[in-house]
């Protein structure tokens, strides 16, 4: 590979980011890259600003100092232009899914055809329909309300919504929190399908463990305002470094793995 095609295989570039609220600093010049195709996991103790630095890449939120490149954009020079067309590339699940709940799930889906393309309502419709059929939903859920569907099902709804401009780039806030473990295991699973079916590259926030073991390729471990480690999941269980150790090799982390 050359050095051109190893630029073009990174879709996020992110170089010494800094990020402070007021006095506390919750990133300190961190540095790193994702590549196409890839499912990236940032994980961290609470408050480790893993959710801070998913926010910043989907244009949520500026670092306080650094660079972030989306999709060959430098973030912090975008012109609106640019803006436009990376929320078309991007699809971002928010952790509670965050449909509106006067909408049903057909009209919810639709609501990104509706703001970045012409397309007449009944396409609109029916491309809202296949989304929904692809998260594993029945084609009577197009009718609901989100007051009307269970945990899961509103996760897989959101889903749907994310991926219905056919994004690049697909980010998940904390995907399987609040689910049971069979809807956790059978989305963990969508991710994988949908990642490999619609040539997606996945980057989430996840306290699961287990979703890691199933679904990461790599995993970044955010504390103490920088990067403790990066790597698979078996490079992080077989680091050296206490702090990695101590994240993954605990109860929790090791029942993990009896499963994986």
């Amino acid at each position: 590979m050359t050095a051109t095609d190893a630029k073009q295989d990174v879709v996020v570039r992110v170089r010494d980011v800094t990020t402070r609220f007021g006095k506390k600093v919750v990133h300190e010049n961190i540095s790193l890259d994702i590549k196409r195709g890839e499912i990236f996991a940032i994980v961290g103790g609470s408050g480790s600003g893993k959710s801070t630095l998913l926010r910043e890449m989907v244009m949520l939120q500026e670092p306080t100092s650094g660079a972030v490149d989306v999709l060959g954009i430098p973030l912090q020079d975008i012109t609106r232009a640019e803006v436009l067309s990376l929320r078309r590339n991007i699809g971002v699940l928010f952790q509670y899914g965050a449909l509106f709940g006067g909408l049903s799930v057909l009209e919810n889906v639709g609501l990104p055809l509706h703001e970045h393309t012409r397309l007449s309502s009944q396409l609109i419709d029916e491309l809202a329909v296949l989304k929904i059929a692809l998260t594993g939903l029945s084609p009577e859920t197009a009718m609901l309300y989100p007051s009307q569907l269970s945990g899961g099902m509103r996760k897989r709804a959101a889903l749907a919504r994310a991926i219905a401009l056919d994004p690049r780039l697909l980010f998940l806030d904390e995907p399987t929190s609040g689910l049971d473990p069979v809807s956790a295991d059978g989305f963990d699973e969508l991710i994988l399908q949908l990642r490999d079916s619609l040539g997606l590259t996945v980057v989430m926030v996840t306290h699961d463990i287990d979703s890691l073991w199933r679904v990461a390729d790599r995993v970044v471990l955010l504390g103490d305002a920088r990067i403790l480690g990066q790597g698979s999941m078996q490079d992080l269980i077989q680091s050296g470094d206490e702090s990695v150790q101590r994240f993954f090799q605990g109860p929790r982390g090791r029942a993990a793995q009896v499963q994986k």
